[in-house]
């Protein structure tokens, strides 16, 4: 038995979980996510708590259990908390600007480069240097953060580029004259 898969998923007050067939949907303060999951699962609800449970030992159930736990638990703090991914910029002349809803990136290149939030996502931006992504849905925070840093990814000799800020950048020695 999976050890994530058996712990139920606690429904804090002013969120509505609705289960219809194998889409549950989950209603919070910030708003609301919907999802489809395999049908060998079996979501049910009871009181204030969400219980899943799969219908056999088969290897594609038991690794579905576990997932479909932690999927409904990032819904339901997702939709009362919500999920956020900071970013740093670091290199001489490089920033980032809100320009209305979207972002306005200078990093060195001879153009700006532009980006767009998705439906759901937006962006905060506290220095010139500094970048938060914030949205309900972890994997659309996490998709939209990395597509940011793809933009620039930090190289490894100074250091310059867009990483995340608890992200550690292994420098590397550069070249030495010989004589």
């Amino acid at each position: 038995m999976s050890r994530i898969g058996k712990a139920p998923v606690e429904i804090p007050a002013g969120v509505d979980v609705a289960i219809k067939g194998h889409d549950v949907t989950v209603k919070g303060k910030l708003g609301s996510l919907t999802r489809s999951f395999a049908p060998s699962i079996k979501i049910t609800k009871k009181d204030s708590h969400v219980l899943v449970e799969r219908a056999d030992d088969e290897r594609q159930s038991r690794s579905l259990h576990g997932l479909t736990r932690a999927l409904l638990n990032n819904m339901v703090t997702g939709v009362t908390t919500g999920f956020s991914k900071s970013l740093l910029i670091e290199g001489v002349g490089y920033r980032v600007a809100l320009k209305g809803k979207g972002l306005e990136f200078s990093l060195g290149y001879s153009h700006a480069i532009n980006v767009e939030p998705p439906a759901g996502i937006s962006f905060q931006t506290a220095k010139p240097t500094e970048l938060t992504v914030v949205g309900v849905d972890k994997e659309m925070v996490g998709q939209v953060a990395a597509n940011i840093r793809r933009l620039r990814p930090p190289e490894p000799y100074k250091g310059k580029g867009i990483r995340y800020s608890d992200e550690t950048i292994r420098r590397k020695a550069g070249k030495t004259a010989s004589k």
